[in-house]
């Protein structure tokens, strides 16, 4: 539980800093002490409440209200499709898919770190990208490698990206937590305990902030990327060994 705790509270920073991210630490973390269901299932209060919290403080923010409804609804189907993968893939598939999502989101971040997408491009593109970063969401618990890379590549200011966002990780956390209960994921006693991981990445949030205007986005963003790379090797070595 303790290691738990830090992985919220890590995922909470990165969140609080960058406006999206934390199942990016959370859940590979705990993918290694528990599994990747249960990773999924405690997040998706968390998730669920986070992203209404700064969807809330950044409505006024939207790139093109149009685009984020649409890349939103994508990712919801997206994650409605993952959970049923989720459902059926055995645990070693679930380890290497978040490990494999984890070592993309790396490769692309620093093969391209200034590329550029036109809005007209990303516009066309915004359901076919939210549907597979929803399933990568519903299905590993991370969705990074597609939905942030394709924000990023945008090059928005933070506040419209942090609306686009959480509206995304927001619809996909509404489909999530009906289905993980369906299938089993979501408990009564784990659902307690999401209610309860509330806490350390709130509390986590304010401290990546302050982190993000005293520490260069260049050496967070490298302290991550190592972070990362450690995790999903762990995770791969726990699904073959």
């Amino acid at each position: 539980m303790l290691w738990t705790f830090l992985a919220l509270l890590l995922g909470g920073i990165l969140k609080g800093a960058t406006g999206a991210g934390a199942p990016i630490i959370a859940v590979p973390v705990m993918a290694i002490l528990v599994n990747v269901p249960f990773a999924i299932a405690i997040l998706s209060v968390p998730n669920l409440v986070s992203n209404l919290w700064q969807g809330w403080q950044h409505r006024a923010d939207h790139l093109d209200l149009r685009f984020t409804v649409k890349f939103a609804l994508a990712g919801a189907f997206g994650a409605g499709l993952g959970t049923y993968m989720l459902a059926n893939l055995p645990d070693e598939a679930l380890l290497v898919g978040v490990a494999i999502s984890v070592f993309a989101y790396i490769a692309f971040r620093l093969a391209r770190p200034h590329w550029v997408l036109p809005f007209a491009a990303a516009q066309r593109l915004a359901l076919p990208v939210g549907t597979v970063a929803g399933m990568l969401q519903g299905a590993a618990g991370v969705s990074a490698p597609v939905s942030i890379t394709f924000l990023n590549a945008l090059r928005t200011d933070r506040s419209a990206f942090v609306a686009t966002i959480s509206a995304f990780f927001a619809a996909m956390a509404v489909v999530q937590i009906p289905l993980l209960t369906l299938y089993g994921f979501l408990t009564w006693e784990r659902f307690l305990w999401s209610c309860v991981a509330i806490v350390p990445l709130a509390s986590g949030m304010p401290i990546g902030a302050a982190l993000a205007r005293r520490i260069s986005k260049e050496i967070f963003d490298k302290v991550i990327l190592a972070l990362l790379a450690l995790v999903a090797l762990r995770l791969l070595s726990d699904a073959v060994l």
